[in-house]
């Protein structure tokens, strides 16, 4: 995909480095199967079937040694440098294509865990992000009463869900505001997502209204629903 000199370019993060703990199984879980493949392609192919993306990068640990049987031969680059946290995992990556994207070039982080993405996703955020400096990511609004629990799990309090959503991936913004903000982070462990990086800031980046197949794949039960959603496009 080409782009004119002055329009950014669009590109695929994917940080695929964590053994996911909370799944119980004897693997990392982006390369648990889902609906016939390993869950980490489901997302490539999402990106891979968008014309908008002029390239995916996945990056994972140097010691991996599953990746090379999961990307296809072309289309994908796998970056050896992921890190010890979600954060440091992107924030190499970064680092490792310095020089290669520009500044203003938008890069799409991207859970490895959400097999759900579809090609019409990628192009709702691009579309309704466009030129907010700020970038923006997909997510879902609060529609469920929210409670709080006290202890041995009694309702304390009903939380106003007014305003409230739930992030998903992928999350977008400029390749100098995404590294700037990793970088700077003032407390590595309250980043729970690029979106609270950026929020550090001082920005707020724009929320868009993503799909509740777009869901993360955490726990064993998880699964099944995330099979149900790829069985039907």
């Amino acid at each position: 995909m080409t782009a004119a000199p002055n329009r950014p370019r669009y590109f695929a993060l994917i940080p695929a480095a964590g053994v996911g703990a909370r799944m119980e199984a004897g693997s990392p879980k982006q390369y648990l199967p889902i609906a016939g493949k390993p869950m980490l392609r489901h997302a490539l192919d999402a990106f891979l079937a968008s014309p908008l993306i002029a390239h995916t990068y996945v990056v994972v640990s140097a010691e991996d040694g599953v990746i090379d049987t999961v990307v296809p031969e072309q289309g994908v680059t796998v970056l050896r440098c992921g890190g010890a946290t979600r954060m440091e995992t992107i924030l190499n990556g970064l680092q490792a294509l310095h020089g290669s994207i520009a500044a203003h070039d938008q890069v799409l982080v991207h859970d490895a865990a959400r097999p759900g993405l579809t090609p019409a996703l990628i192009a709702t955020l691009i579309a309704e992000v466009a030129d907010h400096p700020a970038g923006g990511l997909l997510a879902l609004p609060v529609v469920d009463t929210v409670k709080r629990a006290g202890q041995n799990n009694l309702s304390a309090q009903t939380v106003p869900r007014d305003h409230l959503w739930l992030a998903q991936t992928p999350q977008m913004f400029s390749y100098a505001l995404l590294h700037r903000a990793l970088s700077q982070a003032p407390d590595p462990q309250a980043i729970t997502d690029d979106a609270s990086a950026v929020e550090a800031l001082g920005l707020a980046p724009r929320l868009v209204e993503g799909h509740p197949r777009n869901l993360k794949v955490t726990l064993p039960r998880d699964i099944h629903t995330a099979e149900l959603y790829l069985a039907n496009p």
